[in-house]
Formats: C-alpha cells, sequence, structure tokens
C-alpha cells in the first residue's frame, strides 16, 4: 500500500458522486472520478428534459468535492491484476481501490423495429435526441410510450400535459410497482391528462415501425414517435473485464459491497448485485449505497471490518406532469403499503425530493462523510432473509 491511498470511482451519477465526496474524509486519500460526461446528470429528471420543463444536468463543480479529481473519459476495461483501468483515450489509471458505479440504462430491447424506430430515454443524449425529434413533429402527431414503470408514466404525463396526444402502452400492469390503491390513483390523473392506458393481456409490444406499434393481441396502432421506457441494462464494462456478474451483468458482491472477486473492488448503485439479492435499480438505492461502498473503502485502508449492508427503500415517488404526483410509500423491504400521497401533494413532495437530492450531493461536497441514515430508516430483516435464503449465515468477509 502507498503512503497516498488511490481510490478512482467508474461513474459519475449519484452513488459515485456520494462515494467519491466521502473518501474525501481522509487527507491521505486521491479520489479521481472517471465519467464519459462532463456534466453530472440528473437522471430522475430525464423526461423533463424530454418534456422542456428542465435541463436534468448540473455542474460538477457544485457537486463534486475540491479534492475530487475528474476524468473526462470512459473506461474500456477493468484490469484487477494490474489494479488500472483503461480508458477510451488510450490513458490508464492506477488504483488501490476501485469504486464500480456504471449505473444502469435503457435494455436492448429484443422488440423487432424498436432499435430502429423507438427512442430510449434512459440517458442525457437519448433524452436530448427525443426532445429535438419531438420538437420537430406536429402537434397533433401520434405518440406512443412503451413501458409503465416511473420513467414511461412520467414521461406520458409530462407530453400529455404539454398538449400532446400519448397512448401509454403497459405491456401489463399500470406501475407494477404501486399498490392497488395508488395504481387507481395513478390512472385518474392519467385520464385526466388524456392520456390513453392500454393495460392488461395482449398489451405487450411484438414489433414496432416507423409508424406504428403492433400488439400481441393484434391491434396495430398508428405512432409517429414512439418511446421506449421497458427494462433496465447496466454496462457490460464487468463482464468485459472478467470480474464475476449476475444475469443481467451487475457486479457480484458480498453484504459490504466488496466484489467476490477481488476485495479491492468496490460496487454501488444499479449495478451492484449483493450477495445476488440486489436492490431495486432507483435513485432512493443509489444515494445510499454510494456512501456504504466508500465506507467499506475506507474501512480497508484503515485495517478495519467493513460493516454489512443496512439500508431501506421506503418509498417510490413518480410525478404526473408538473402539478399532481404521487409518493407510493413501502415497507422496509420494498413492498408497496397501501398509503400513498397523492395529486398536488404528491407533486411537491416529488419535486422537493428532486431539489433535495441535488441539495445533498452539494452539501456533501462541502461537508463530506455528513450524510448518515438513522438506524430507523434501516432493514434489520435482510440478513435473515440472506440466512434463510442460503442456509448460511456468513454474509461478510
Amino acid at each position: 500500500m502507498t503512503e497516498n491511498a488511490r481510490v478512482v470511482v467508474i461513474g459519475g451519477g449519484y452513488a459515485g458522486v456520494l462515494a467519491a465526496n466521502r473518501l474525501t474524509q481522509r487527507d491521505d486519500v486521491t479520489v479521481n472520478l472517471i465519467n464519459p460526461r462532463p456534466s453530472f446528470v440528473e437522471r430522475i429528471r430525464l423526461h423533463q428534459l424530454v418534456g422542456g420543463s428542465h435541463s436534468a444536468v448540473a455542474d460538477y463543480r457544485d457537486v463534486l468535492a475540491e479534492k475530487v479529481g475528474l476524468v473526462v473519459d470512459t473506461v474500456t476495461r477493468i484490469d484487477a491484476a494490474g489494479r488500472r483501468v483503461v480508458l477510451a483515450s488510450g490513458d490508464t489509471a492506477g488504483y488501490d481501490y476501485l469504486i464500480y458505479a456504471v449505473g444502469s440504462g435503457g435494455a436492448d430491447p429484443r422488440v423487432p423495429g424498436a432499435a430502429e424506430f423507438a427512442y430510449p430515454i434512459a440517458t442525457l443524449e437519448q433524452a436530448r435526441r427525443l426532445r429535438e425529434n419531438l420538437g420537430a413533429a406536429p402537434a397533433t402527431a401520434a405518440i406512443t410510450v412503451v413501458g409503465a414503470g416511473p420513467t414511461g408514466i412520467e414521461t406520458a404525463a409530462e407530453l400529455a400535459e404539454a398538449g400532446r396526444a400519448v397512448t401509454l402502452v403497459c405491456g401489463g400492469v399500470l406501475g407494477p410497482y404501486l399498490h392497488p390503491r395508488g395504481r387507481r390513483s395513478v390512472a385518474r390523473h392519467l385520464a385526466k391528462l388524456r392520456v390513453t392506458v392500454l393495460n392488461g393481456p395482449g398489451t405487450t409490444v411484438t414489433a414496432v415501425t416507423g409508424d406504428a406499434v403492433r400488439l400481441g393481441d393484434g391491434r396495430e396502432l398508428p405512432s409517429d414517435v414512439t418511446i421506449w421506457t421497458a427494462g433496465f441494462g447496466v454496462p457490460d464494462l464487468a463482464v468485459r473485464s472478467g470480474l464475476s456478474t449476475d444475469a443481467l451483468g451487475r457486479l457480484r458482491t458480498d453484504e459490504t459491497l466488496t466484489s467476490v472477486d477481488d476485495v479491492r473492488i468496490v460496487a454501488a448503485g444499479d449495478a451492484a448485485a449483493p450477495s445476488d439479492l440486489p436492490f431495486r435499480m432507483s435513485c432512493q438505492a443509489a444515494v445510499q449505497l454510494g456512501p456504504h461502498a466508500a465506507d467499506t473503502v475506507l474501512s480497508r485502508i484503515a485495517g478495519e471490518r467493513p460493516a454489512p449492508l443496512a439500508m431501506a427503500l421506503v418509498a417510490q415517488c413518480i410525478s404526473l406532469g408538473r402539478r399532481a404526483g404521487i409518493m407510493q410509500l413501502a415497507h422496509k423491504n420494498d413492498v408497496a403499503m397501501g398509503l400513498h400521497i397523492g395529486g398536488r401533494p404528491g407533486a411537491m413532495i416529488k419535486e422537493s425530493i428532486c431539489k433535495g437530492i441535488l441539495w445533498q450531493l452539494t452539501h456533501q461536497a462541502r461537508r463530506p462523510g455528513s450524510l448518515n441514515f438513522p438506524a430507523w430508516a434501516k432493514d434489520t430483516k435482510r440478513g435473515q432473509v440472506l440466512q434463510a435464503r442460503r442456509g448460511d449465515a456468513t454474509v461478510t468477509r
């Protein structure tokens, strides 16, 4: 170990930024964050970028601690044996510890025509491209949003509120995560916005063309602009680097977020699969996993045993345009409960959360280490679930 520990963070999203900032608590740690873009992307606002109500970007100078070095480049391979990462520019960066926070994107659509004719919005570039194409489309254009998770619902509502004719194709259930009561609330608000919601059997998309969407029940919907929000995927960097991953390509770790292959590699955010029981891909998970990944690295630098995960996902917030929304409350194990807050209060809560997360990033840049979640907000039963599933009480190493 060198006197000054070198930590490289791959990915400058919510988890990566929080991890990088938290690492600066120690003066003997050098932190470099590698990200392909020079600006921080507020991913939870990309639907607003599409609708024209927000830019969805922030300056890294505001959200990163001064001690964090920002490298605008793309990691093409992790050389675990050599403790270095290879960059697209041809440069390399050595490390003593690596935090893998590459995030997620849209899943590669397997539906015929989807890759050619549908617009994904999982990244800043995709959302901007869609925004440009919507701007070029006539006001009367038929818009189809495929996928009824939070991104699909929010995008459909945002565009409908702007006066667009929108059809939301669920491919099953509207808002699968939501409790039936919350689902009915969302359906009512979408109806007020005149969004045509197609759900239930037969609403799986089987083909996409330049001007139509075909459903499993044989219906063909006219569609001038088709937006694809169905599914999440993760970058294949871990797979290409020969590291152990789950079926989706997420880096397999133990409960301290340490790679099962290498104690010097720690994961955070959507691309982490702790104990093969990953958390729901979300900003809510990222803002907890990022700090924990940093704590694991700091513990190892100090020669201490890292602590296992102790976190919970207790809600899902969905905006329904600028004037309505829903906060679906959940049990600590991320199962939705009957209680929700909808309408204008729901919109206000969602907006306050979006602003609050950006404020928290900025605050952590100035006061690294001050973000700590209270004990009551943590799921204390995860260890029991893992033990029951594995029949093995050892969840850390």
